[in-house]
């Protein structure tokens, strides 16, 4: 399965979606992020700490976590042609730039062919693309 941010955080903090996904990551053999996806985690972690939403303490048990969930995943690496397909996917979707940038990197790990591949995402709009781009959503 390839996890979007969106997907991940809630596993990284206890929130209503965080049992199902951790189920749903246990399940997943060999799970694919896209490169930008731990900087994309923190940056939601640190908004949550400014807001003073999350103290310190969760923030650091929280990246403690993301540590030990990217020791066992496959990385898409940033290339040119990931970022010339993500401009593709601008004009055809309403994405914001760090959304077609997953989706691009979803499709480099599908080869291009993502049926029977699967998109873990909670957002509204990257979970449309990515259906439309012929994949299945989880949730």
């Amino acid at each position: 399965m390839f996890w979007d941010s969106s997907a991940i955080v809630p596993i990284l903090l206890v929130t209503a979606e965080s049992d199902r996904l951790a189920t749903l990551l246990g399940s997943d053999a060999r799970p694919a992020i896209w490169w930008g996806t731990p900087l994309e985690c923190e940056s939601a972690l640190f908004r949550r700490h400014r807001e003073r939403s999350l103290p310190r303490d969760s923030v650091d048990r929280a990246l403690d976590r993301l540590a030990a969930l990217l020791e066992d995943v496959h990385v898409i690496a940033p290339t040119l042609p990931l970022r010339e397909r993500a401009g593709r996917l601008l004009r055809g979707h309403p994405l914001r730039a760090a959304d077609a940038l997953q989706l691009s990197a979803a499709l480099a790990w599908a080869e291009e062919a993502p049926r029977g591949e699967t998109f873990v995402c909670l957002d509204r709009r990257l979970r449309d693309a990515a259906s439309r781009e012929g994949f299945p959503i989880r949730p």
